[in-house]
């Protein structure tokens, strides 16, 4: 009777939408250390790679990968395989924050606007028309290369480029202008130093142009090149120019490159400080002060963080990897996002449990000094502080393990 009313559940439109939701969690990675989301989309990343080396490969005559049935068939499955999460994508779409609306339909064909859905697309429809009606086109190939662009949805860096490229859109579009300015007016000045002298080569502005942009780009093909005083006086101008012109594109995206990931990784780190039940009711203002103060470690694996009996004197959060709690009696394993050893910021006490790195763990300690001082500069959080020492009975038994030599530490002792 149970399994029967479990298959009708599954079939109920509460049941459809929670295997959408699912597998908007495995195709979007959604959910943090999902097994299932990680092998589909290793798979997905295996699968383009693959596609990218056939379709270079395919352009060499003697492999003659177009007459291997072997090839046809991959061929066949890519599509299937890029269709299908293609279709999945789209209808999963209204689980994302960003399209969910009270009318799905639209919010499907929002996220099928999307650069990245558009990639999606291209990566097998192509392919598919051109099977329907018989067309063979050599510029397929050059579309199935742009199925290495999909890999740009898994590398956090790529997104962050993308982000940076969207966010100094108007300043990148003012120095592609004064590019094209510095290739027209350099074009123009060849033209009149030296459009008689050479009229095969720079005999028109637009002619000219061809040198103008070898030579602002630094490239300087050598196919053209200046013969009179004049023309080489432009020519020097003109290369000093270029050497400005390149250099300032490539600053305002280094620049911002490196603000996107400062601002991505304070974010991380914000949202872990705030989770810590110690710091659970700071407002910005004081959650900000505890983030100055944090500092970086990098644990290798295997070694020991922090060793029971020591005396505790700083907290520590996952940025990334594994760290293990070696009790008496018993382990525990704390991964990203997780922390441990906030109790010593309210105790002078000992560890009661061996931290060990179970994985190459990034990590951010919190010295109690360290708080000390932002407890003097801002004195409600000290309050906060005193508050929860003054809890005894909190529900946090397990942090507070990790941190206080307790009875258990304190019968070890005495055995001893």
């Amino acid at each position: 009777m149970t399994a029967r009313r479990h298959d009708r559940r599954w079939f109920t439109a509460a049941g459809w939408r929670a295997r959408r939701r699912r597998l908007y969690e495995i195709l979007e990675r959604d959910s943090a250390r999902d097994r299932w989301s990680e092998w589909v989309n290793l798979g997905l990343i295996v699968l383009i790679v693959i596609n990218v080396l056939a379709a270079i490969l395919e352009t060499v005559p003697s492999l003659l990968l177009k007459d291997y049935a072997l090839f046809h068939a991959f061929e066949l499955l890519s599509l299937i395989v890029f269709a299908s999460e293609y279709a999945l994508r789209v209808w999963v779409s209204v689980e994302d924050p960003r399209y969910r609306g009270p009318q799905p339909v639209r919010a499907r064909l929002r996220y099928m606007l999307t650069p990245v859905a558009i990639i999606d697309l291209l990566a097998w429809l192509p392919f598919v028309i051109s099977a329907l009606f018989g067309v063979n086109l050599r510029t397929l190939a050059i579309l199935r290369l742009l199925r290495f662009v999909k890999l740009v949805r898994y590398s956090p860096g790529m997104q962050s480029l993308l982000e940076v490229l969207h966010r100094e859109r108007q300043s990148l579009i003012a120095c592609f202008w004064l590019l094209a300015a510095a290739v027209l007016i350099a074009a123009s000045a060849m033209y009149v130093a030296e459009g008689s002298v050479q009229p095969d080569h720079l005999g028109s502005i637009p002619a000219a142009m061809w040198w103008a942009m070898a030579t602002v780009t630094t490239v300087g093909y050598g196919d053209v090149y200046p013969v009179t005083a004049a023309g080489r006086i432009i020519a020097g101008i003109t290369m000093v120019t270029g050497i400005v012109m390149i250099a300032l594109p490539v600053g305002i995206i280094a620049t911002s490159f490196v603000d996107v990931i400062k601002r991505r990784d304070f974010i991380i780190t914000w949202g872990m400080v705030a989770r810590v039940p110690l710091f659970a009711d700071l407002d910005a203002a004081g959650i900000g002060e505890i983030h100055k103060v944090l500092s970086a470690h990098t644990a290798q694996p295997g070694e020991i963080i922090a060793r029971r009996g020591d005396p505790a004197r700083s907290m520590y959060f996952i940025a990334s990897g594994e760290v293990v709690l070696e009790f008496a009696e018993e382990t525990t394993v704390l991964s990203d996002g997780q922390f441990f050893g906030e109790m010593a910021l309210l105790h002078s006490a000992r560890r009661a449990a061996t931290a060990r790195a179970r994985t190459r763990c990034m990590l951010l300690m919190l010295e109690a000094e360290h708080l000390a001082d932002v407890i003097r500069r801002h004195p409600e959080i000290g309050l906060r502080v005193r508050a929860m020492a003054r809890d005894e009975e909190g529900p946090h038994a397990l942090s507070r393990r990790a941190d206080i030599a307790g009875d258990e530490l304190k019968k070890d002792e005495a055995r001893d």
